[in-house]
């Protein structure tokens, strides 16, 4: 199945289907039909056409899973210790800068940028040091995570060290395939 970032800075009006609208001026998040007159960000499953990132995802039938939207803020300087989350996701930084090191790459992205990660990739995200940095994210989440945060830090050390970080949960719904 695909999972595609569609950009409409002009404003998008959808149908039902498996698919959420972000309306980038008012931090809103629709499932299905939706209607935005200003910039919007568009995460589809099945459908890769004039897409700004689209990848091949495997969703095992058997599991009942959720498609989650929020909005992570970072201040200056702040640090996200290597984590894992438990499903496949597809972020676009919404400001600031923010440098993702991975097992095998590191890439720094300026607003606008958009990026993949599977479930359990290992990363650590570190944010501008000198201004505030946030971006918007859909991930597909196996129905147990339904309400619970999903980062996993790797060290259990991390766990204790201060989180800068702050997610906002703009939408969950089931998914239905």
């Amino acid at each position: 199945m695909i999972f595609a970032l569609h950009e409409r800075p002009r404003g998008v009006e959808t149908g039902d289907g498996l698919r959420v609208v972000y309306d980038l001026e008012r931090n809103e998040a629709h499932f299905g039909a939706a209607y935005v007159d200003g910039p919007a960000l568009v995460w589809e499953l099945g459908d890769d056409a004039d897409s700004s990132l689209a990848v091949e995802v495997e969703l095992n039938a058997a599991v009942e899973w959720i498609v989650r939207c929020d909005r992570v803020d970072f201040p200056p300087g702040s640090v996200a210790h290597r984590h894992v989350h438990p499903g496949p996701g597809i972020r676009r930084l919404l400001f600031g800068e923010l440098t993702i090191d991975g097992e095998d790459a590191t890439h720094t992205y300026v607003t606008g940028g958009a990026w993949f990660e599977a479930a359990d990739y290992p990363v650590v995200a570190t944010a501008s040091a000198t201004e505030e940095t946030a971006f918007a994210r859909v991930v597909l989440l196996p129905r147990e995570w339904a309400g619970k945060r999903t980062i996993r830090y790797l060290d259990p050390a991390d766990e204790e060290k201060p989180k800068l970080q702050r997610a906002q949960v703009l939408l969950e719904e089931p998914l239905r395939l």
